[in-house]
């Protein structure tokens, strides 16, 4: 029987929502073993002198504990 635990996790970037969110997946994955996967529950954008300075994502990550 697996049991899995969740944790919310905040990432960015520069450059779109898929890249925060991949940077977001590649960093928890680093920290986290057997990440199985992630639900996006807020995508948010930085606005600096009229242009887009930030996409952000807020994710909760699901990964398995080891027995």
């Amino acid at each position: 029987m697996s049991v899995a635990r969740v944790t919310e996790i905040t990432s960015s970037s520069k450059k779109s929502f898929q890249d925060a969110i991949e940077k977001g997946i590649a960093r928890a994955s680093k920290t986290l073993k057997n990440v199985e996967g992630a639900w996006i529950q807020d995508q948010k954008i930085v606005v600096a002198g009229g242009n887009i300075s930030a996409y952000r994502v807020n994710m909760k990550v699901t990964f398995i504990l080891a027995e």
